[in-house]
């Protein structure tokens, strides 16, 4: 996996023996670069994201992945713990055994850039939907992740937040050489990143060229 920061074989998962949700699905995602991962609901985008998060358990096949790992969810109030925005980028630090000198340069550095610094005093209920999406990503930027999974973190964003963050990781992505992998149905956010995976049935049916799944998908829909 020398050329990649994520590396799927054969992946297979079912929540029972009638309803298989991953059949033997495989992908690599090069390092330093945002990929996309499509499908339709059901096709299990969220639950390939969660077996490499290690939010799930690996029933059949490999998983190879750059860690550490930072994700990121569909509802942030699933992830921000703490009060206040300063507050809660640093709680993923404890385990490290940082000097306090250590986690205040980490969490300046990482609400920095997200463009948040400002806001480190901010109450978290006080947020905006996208914002909070930003102090979770300011959290794996904190711990230094190499590797973003983003569980279609723009669902529950107004439209002109929702490309707003796509915008910002791909910033991040390649002003700090991370690797991310973002689960999404909107052809719009496709724009912005490098390649995409179309998952149909629990595999992957085509990657590659982003525009070219693009025109794929809109030509296939029932409206072209």
């Amino acid at each position: 996996m020398s050329d990649s920061a994520i590396a799927i074989r054969d992946l297979s998962f079912e929540w029972s023996t009638q309803s298989p949700v991953l059949k033997s699905c495989s992908l690599e995602v090069p390092k330093g670069q945002f990929w996309m991962l499509l499908g339709t609901n059901g096709s299990g985008k969220s639950t390939l994201l969660k077996l490499l998060a290690g939010l799930l358990p690996i029933q059949s096949g490999e998983i190879e992945l750059h860690k550490p790992v930072g994700f990121v969810f569909q509802n942030p109030d699933h992830q921000l713990v703490m009060p206040t925005v300063a507050a809660d980028v640093a709680f993923g630090l404890v385990e490290e055994k940082l000097s306090l000198a250590e986690v205040r340069q980490r969490v300046e550095d990482a609400l920095t850039a997200v463009n948040l610094w400002h806001l480190q005093r901010r109450p978290i209920y006080a947020l905006s939907g996208g914002q909070k999406q930003r102090i979770a990503l300011a959290g794996a930027i904190a711990r230094h992740c190499d590797v973003l999974l983003l569980d279609e973190p723009t669902a529950l964003l107004d439209p002109e937040s929702q490309l707003d963050l796509v915008a910002q990781v791909q910033r991040l992505v390649k002003s700090r050489g991370l690797t991310a992998l973002w689960v999404t149905h909107r052809l719009d956010e496709l724009e912005y990143c490098d390649g995409a995976f179309l998952l149909e049935q629990g595999r992957v049916v085509e990657q590659g060229d982003p525009q070219r799944l693009k025109q794929r998908l809109i030509s296939s829909s029932p409206a072209a």
